[in-house]
């Protein structure tokens, strides 16, 4: 065989052995999701497609204001993934009043209220909630009023969140960073 035809194979091999590498190692740190539903809604709408960051709470703990992708708990009796926000935090507790969401902190003696800019309309209906456990998150979705969340009773496990939402992708028209908001406490 001539020397320049094994030069181009073997370049070539290498071209497709890193592609797939790069491949690979995209479908262990990214998944694509699509929003299913009105629960997100100002933020997301129904029909968006979103990039899911799975390796992003192997490092760190989600933070309140985050929008999480996560597996429901069985006795939703869903059968795909929910995208929520992350509202409350092991060992606190959430009250909701006259639509005004309250966190409890775990010392008991302090607490916050949360500054919502992006939720459709104020909750219509008081939530008082119990402590959640160690290795749980407690989520609602933006649009309060028609949303399946941690309300219901369930709070999220943080081995069932499949990761933090990145960015819309699809419409194009809607590509951007995800909408997640920082707490001040």
């Amino acid at each position: 065989m001539n020397a320049s035809i094994k030069y181009w194979l073997r370049d070539i091999g290498i071209v497709l052995a890193v592609s797939f590498g790069i491949l690979f190692l995209l479908q262990l740190s990214f998944v694509k999701a699509q929003v299913v539903g009105e629960s997100m809604e100002p933020s997301l709408y129904s029909g968006e497609q979103i990039m899911v960051n799975k390796l992003s709470y192997s490092f760190t703990d989600p933070k309140r204001g985050e929008v999480i992708i996560f597996t429901p708990p069985s006795q939703t009796g869903a059968r795909s993934d929910y995208i929520k926000r992350v509202i409350g935090l092991p060992g606190e507790t959430v009250k909701i009043k006259d639509g005004v969401v309250y966190i409890q902190k775990p010392d008991g003696e302090s607490s916050i209220v949360l500054d919502e800019p992006y939720t459709a309309s104020l909750a219509m209906f008081d939530y008082e909630g119990s402590t959640i456990p160690e290795g749980h998150y407690f989520v609602m979705g933006d649009n309060r009023n028609n949303s399946s969340d941690s309300r219901s009773g369930w709070t999220v496990p943080l081995e069932n969140i499949v990761g933090k939402a990145w960015f819309i992708y699809w419409p194009f028209g809607d590509f951007g960073c995800a909408p997640h908001y920082s707490q001040s406490e």
